[in-house]
């Protein structure tokens, strides 16, 4: 959890040192908060994994086509709801954060 809040930051600093190259980095970047949460946490639900995998399949379409800003748009609302999950599941991690 702090990783996340940490990387946000640095992904957040990134964009405004350098915003038209950050924007693309920055939805290659929150792809890989994604996969990383993903494997980390494990699937927390069937639904919830499959729900994020949809997503993260719009977000590269997205990256792909050139749109950086729905990508940023959707791995961003990804995130959050991954942030949301882990924090009412209490970490299944257990490392009593």
């Amino acid at each position: 959890m702090k990783g996340t809040a940490l990387s946000a930051l640095f992904a957040a600093a990134t964009l405004l040192a350098s915003p038209a190259f950050a924007a693309g980095d920055l939805c290659t970047i929150n792809l890989q908060k994604i996969d990383d949460s993903m494997a980390t946490a494990g699937a927390t639900s069937e639904g919830m994994d499959k729900a994020v995998t949809e997503h993260v399949d719009k977000a590269k379409a997205a990256q792909a086509s050139g749109d950086t800003k729905e990508c940023i748009a959707i791995t961003s609302k990804v995130l959050e709801r991954l942030e949301k999950t882990d924090k009412g599941s209490g970490s299944a991690g257990g490392s009593g954060t």
